[in-house]
């Protein structure tokens, strides 16, 4: 009990020396030694590394776990070493209920099926997002998060020891510079060159550590890289999902184009509704258009742009022109589009400064 009660009051000396010289030196009444310069520059280098690790790890968790609930819900279950259960990605949510509603609205019908298709793709993307986000926590978020809870509470503990070692050197030197008898400047040499050798010894620790961040950034490389191929390989498998699912559903451009013409005329509704969707793989060549105007008496020149329903429309993939009543399209060019009373749904009048022919509405995106 003494002896606790001897080395709580030598603790708290120490403490109190320490801060009686950290304050003098902040008010400039006290010398400090200074570190020689290739150890400053390496702890400037490791609070760099730190700071910067830190962001990019948060960042990081965010690009990959948008919702802050699941974030910390995930924290959790890591500080309690428990698994994490399976959550179902956005997508895959997404497509389950595509699949549900198909089966309401009857999955024979095309917009059920269509509904079937997609929502089957959309658990493809979900499948891969999930992928994505199992192999960038392995290989990227996670050597970042040893590196802070790890190494760098290592190097920030023996940084702080040599402040501490700096600040009893310099309690020394200001106790040799006040001793005025012979036997007190023996003593507090003494205690000088004690205090000097444990600097020194500490020092060099620190530096060896700090020299370790060198290592550190090339295992952080190496986990960049495969962050970024982790990233790749999720997107080109977005990009496979998504080309297959654009093939699904041109097989039947006309399809949803006379389901829209049937609709239609009932409703009343302009066949330019009949456009192809934006980014759709190139349709089929429609059919013989030789009837697209009803009566072929009809000259092409003599058609007329309606006061209103004039739109806007983007050419979505070249067209050749089969004869003359018809326009051949370039694609990404703008032209305006119209259509004339009992005209085929799949045809468009469309208009090119003076040239003027009928326009397949699935190589069309209307803009306006």
């Amino acid at each position: 009990m003494d002896f606790n009660v001897k080395k709580l009051a030598s603790d708290a000396g120490v403490f109190f020396t320490r801060a009686v010289q950290y304050t003098e030196e902040k008010l400039g009444q006290a010398e400090k030694t200074e570190l020689d310069a290739h150890l400053e520059n390496l702890i400037a280098r490791a609070d760099c590394t730190k700071n910067w690790t830190e962001k990019i790890f948060r960042q990081t968790e965010v690009l990959l776990q948008p919702n802050p609930s699941a974030r910390i819900e995930e924290f959790f279950y890591e500080k309690l070493d428990k698994k994490l259960p399976t959550r179902t990605t956005n997508a895959e949510l997404l497509g389950q209920y595509m699949q549900d509603a198909a089966k309401d609205f009857g999955p024979g019908t095309p917009y059920g099926s269509t509904l079937i298709t997609v929502g089957e793709y959309q658990k493809r993307l979900g499948g891969a997002e999930r992928e994505l986000l199992q192999t960038s926590a392995i290989n990227f978020l996670t050597p970042l998060r040893n590196f802070l809870e790890g190494d760098w509470k290592t190097i920030s503990r023996e940084r702080k020891l040599l402040e501490n070692r700096r600040l009893d050197l310099d309690v020394c030197k200001a106790r040799l510079k006040k001793a005025k008898l012979a036997e007190a400047k023996a003593a507090a040499e003494q205690e000088l060159r004690l205090a000097q050798t444990e600097f020194d010894r500490q020092a060099e620790v620190t530096r060896l550590l700090l020299e370790g961040i060198s290592s550190t950034h090339v295992n952080h490389l190496r986990c960049l890289q495969e962050f970024v191929e982790a990233q790749a390989a999720y997107y080109a498998q977005c990009h496979k999902h998504m080309q297959d699912l654009q093939k699904e559903l041109s097989r039947f451009p006309n399809a949803f184009a006379t389901n829209a013409s049937a609709s239609g005329v009932s409703a009343g509704h302009s066949p330019l509704a009949t456009a192809t969707l934006p980014g759709a793989s190139s349709p089929s060549h429609p059919h013989n258009a030789s009837n697209a105007l009803g009566s072929g008496t009809l000259k092409i020149e003599e058609v007329k742009p309606p006061a209103t329903g004039t739109r806007k429309a983007k050419v979505l993939y070249d067209y050749d022109a089969a004869d003359t009543s018809e326009l051949s399209l370039l694609a990404d060019e703008l032209i305006t589009v119209y259509t004339v009373p009992g005209m085929d749904p799949d045809w468009l009048i469309g208009e090119r400064g003076n040239q003027k022919g009928k326009v397949p509405v699935t190589y069309l995106e209307l803009l306006s």
